[in-house]
């Protein structure tokens, strides 16, 4: 079976277009569609459905689909076990980082990792963590650098973990931050400036609500936690950020309820890492520990 005819499927089936998956692989679209047919023809059947405007994959696709990405896995790690220099670190790498690691953690990871490998290329992409989840079952990036989810799917593996701790905040002027001993029930009483309902912080922060047996009222979700802390620092809602992104323009309250996340990095099981890859993640591990 040729790689490059079943690069051409997966991409096809991931971009979802013939052309944007002929734009990736630098292809013209009838080169695309003749790697497609000619994988089609020797296995005797068809992958994808063509009677439709979007991609859909016929089932002996979707069967063949899995198998794919373990085919193009192993000939990605036999390349790597059959560089000519096992020790050099060097070439292209390709990491995903969720913007609140992009902007807290990663300038020092990679002040230090262009001082010590300056041979190494870094593509560098920021998303949401949950876009990242997708990227990287699609083979877009080597690791991706995200908020943790406690419904991870087997197929990744955490490399890296640290604890992010969080605090509930109000800004100086909202009227939670002049109770003292501020609690559940006051924050009840005023609207909640927190991430989507899909992320790990707004579970953690609905969970405790839902114990105290009180009503959370969130308004205007956004992911971007610099967003957040703005509308909470001008008193448009209470939130719960990150300690480290803590300063006078906002007040933390004490609610006696410890709050929690973690971060890490995480790649895919079963494909094998570079050492580019290898060495930031090693830096990595030292300066979170630190």
């Amino acid at each position: 079976m040729d790689s490059n005819a079943l690069k051409a499927f997966l991409t096809i089936v991931d971009q979802g277009s013939f052309s944007e998956a002929a734009e990736i692989l630098h292809l013209t679209q009838p080169a695309i569609s003749k790697r497609l047919a000619a994988l089609e023809n020797q296995l005797g059947t068809s992958l994808i459905d063509r009677s439709h405007r979007q991609i859909r994959l016929t089932n002996a696709g979707s069967r063949l689909l899995p198998h794919a990405r373990r085919i193009l896995d192993e000939i990605h790690n036999a390349r790597v076990a059959l560089s000519p220099d096992s020790g050099q670190v060097e070439g292209e790498l390709q990491i995903i980082a969720s913007h609140h690691i992009g902007l807290h953690h990663l300038p020092n990871w990679l002040r230090r990792f262009k001082r010590e490998y300056p041979q190494v290329s870094i593509n560098l992409q920021f998303m949401e963590s949950d876009a990242a989840y997708e990227q990287m079952r699609k083979r877009n990036a080597e690791l991706a650098f995200v908020t943790l989810s406690d419904s991870m799917e087997p197929s990744f593996h955490v490399f890296a973990q640290w604890p992010d701790q969080m605090v509930f905040v109000a800004g100086a002027e909202h009227p939670l931050a002049s109770l003292e001993n501020p609690r559940l029930t006051d924050l009840a009483d005023h609207p909640a400036l927190l991430p989507d309902t899909s992320t790990a912080t707004y579970r953690v922060v609905s969970r405790l609500f839902l114990e105290a047996n009180l009503h959370l009222n969130p308004q205007m979700p956004t992911n971007y936690l610099e967003t957040i802390k703005m509308m909470t620092s001008v008193g448009l809602g209470w939130s719960v950020l990150p300690l480290r992104m803590i300063d006078d323009s906002l007040t933390v309250l004490d609610v006696g309820k410890p709050v929690s996340r973690v971060l890490g990095g995480i790649g895919l099981s079963g494909r094998q890492l570079s050492n580019a890859a290898n060495a930031l993640l090693t830096i990595v591990q030292e300066e979170e520990s630190a």
